[in-house]
């Protein structure tokens, strides 16, 4: 039976040596109360200690002195196994600082072996990550050099087809925020983003004979309508209710709390920009990049866009009249609205449905997306993608294995180089006034994010669309494809590159 308490009474649940699954994507839907309290107890009594922390897609919230960020730097968490580090900005550093252990697995694999051990299963199998870094063939999950452990991903072979197998340590504790309890303590999300994998984490949490911890905005008298009740209160141990801050209109607008029709789209994504402070950009090489690719969108697509660069695919989609002929989809869930990017990244303008992170990763494993737009770090000779690590800098994988590994088209947005490429386009015509010094075309990415060898094998249509020009990926390579208006073969492209290329 669930209890009523606050933070620090709930958070005396919590065991050193507990292994904690938390609820969150990336920045949003962190139950910030709950991780405050454990920084408190932590600095108080230094317990607890020796954690594990699991999350599909990362907890944080953009500000390294909030959140688990504290206890973390202090040395309570021994282990982290996330899918994405983005938003927690001073642990990312200590990663690479050999801290503690810390692994980086795909964010559906995640969500995936988390369901699997709410059924009772030790793991789940995926075709997710052959041939890239997670791949122990390759690097493994390891992120620093202390991260020596071989139990999390194994290469196998079931009746003669090869996978991959993610295994978690056991989860005894769940951390999560919904938005109220009712008197039978059953939870709701209704004025939340996403719900996660809030149920998974929950039943792989009671089946492991450990506690859910759940912080909400508010008590209510009037059960949940049955299908509304996400987590049942017979899962539920102990309920925190933790006023939440007044949220701008923008924000409150991503919870679906009221409709918003597609003619609106454009106008409440330009109010949640004005109020983040994480503003979308809008570059000249963006532009050119988002409307070249935006041109591979067919109609009645179902469609993924990643952050950065694509997420110009979107607003030139807009641009073109083809927003409300396709369906977007974002990792967290959402399907059928519009993303939104920056500190609230996850949420949806206008989703028709948002239901479990885990079904979306089956909709994306599965090849049920037509075609995706994503980043790159760098490209090499063979087509292969690093998109999740570079020099002295991590943020992880999140979704981008998933969604790339078996979409029929998939778009690489990115520009030729970095840093310091000046761009202007006039007409059509493109001039290139000064090139950048990092060069993202190399002999060998740094790390595999994508495997071009896979992709071959799997008959995927790979494209790289860059500020100057767009290859294609085939079996003996890149191939030149495309050259902008302006741009000039040998100068700006070919004699740029550290390899040759098909023309």
């Amino acid at each position: 039976m669930y209890e009523i308490m606050n933070a620090d009474e709930a958070i005396r649940l919590i065991r050193d040596g507990d292994c904690i699954c938390v609820n969150s994507f990336v920045g949003i839907e962190n139950p910030v109360e709950l991780h405050e309290a454990i920084y408190r107890r932590y600095q108080r009594m230094q317990s607890p200690r020796h954690l594990t922390i699991i999350s599909s897609a990362g907890f944080g919230v953009w500000d390294e002195e909030h959140n688990a960020e504290g206890y973390i730097r202090e040395g309570a968490v021994d282990r982290l196994i996330c899918g994405h580090f983005g938003a927690m900005l001073s642990t990312k550093k200590l990663v690479l600082e050999d801290r503690f252990e810390a692994y980086n697995l795909p964010l559906g694999c995640i969500s995936h072996a988390i369901r699997a051990q709410a059924g009772g299963l030790p793991g789940a199998l995926s075709k997710v990550g052959l041939d890239i870094f997670v791949d122990p063939r390759k690097e493994g999950p390891g992120i620093n050099r202390i991260s020596i452990d071989d139990s999390l991903v194994k290469h196998v072979e079931v009746d003669g087809e090869e996978f991959l197998y993610y295994k978690l340590p056991k989860i005894t504790v769940a951390l999560i925020k919904g938005t109220a309890a009712d008197r039978k303590g059953n939870i709701s999300f209704d004025d939340m983003f996403m719900s996660g994998d809030a149920l998974s984490i929950c039943q792989a949490v009671k089946a492991n004979r450990g506690k859910v911890i759940v912080q909400v905005d508010r008590l209510v008298d009037t059960p949940s309508r049955p299908r509304n009740a996400i987590i049942p209160g017979c899962l539920v141990d102990a309920i925190v209710v933790a006023e939440p801050e007044e949220r701008n209109e923008a924000y409150k607008a991503l919870t679906g709390s009221f409709e918003i029709p597609y003619e609106d789209w454009s106008m409440w994504n330009e109010k949640i920009d004005t109020v983040s402070s994480k503003q979308t950009k809008n570059s000249v090489v963006g532009n050119i990049i988002g409307r070249r690719a935006a041109k591979e969108l067919r109609v009645d697509d179902i469609v993924n866009i990643g952050i950065g660069i694509p997420e110009m695919v979107s607003r030139h989609t807009r641009k073109n009249g083809m927003l409300d002929m396709v369906t977007l989809t974002v990792e967290s869930g959402g399907i059928g609205g519009f993303p939104v990017s920056g500190e609230v990244f996850g949420a949806m303008i206008g989703a028709s449905s948002v239901y479990d992170m885990a079904n979306q990763f089956d909709l994306y494993d599965n090849g049920g997306l037509d075609i995706c737009f994503m980043g790159a770090l760098e490209v090499d000779k063979e087509g292969n993608v690093n998109a999740h690590r570079g020099t002295g800098a991590f943020a992880g994988i999140g979704g981008f294995a998933n969604i790339t590994a078996k979409t029929p088209t998939v778009v690489f947005c990115m520009t030729f180089n970095t840093k310091g490429l000046e761009v202007s386009q006039k007409k059509g015509v493109v001039t290139i006034h000064k090139e950048g010094s990092v060069p993202k075309f190399v002999d060998s990415v740094g790390s595999i994010s994508f495997s071009a060898k896979r992709a071959i094998a799997n008959g995927q249509k790979v494209l790289y669309v860059t500020e100057r020009c767009v290859f294609r990926l085939t079996p003996k390579g890149l191939k030149l494809i495309e050259v902008y208006p302006g741009v000039d073969m040998e100068r700006d492209i070919l004699g740029r590159l550290p390899f040759e290329v098909e023309k």
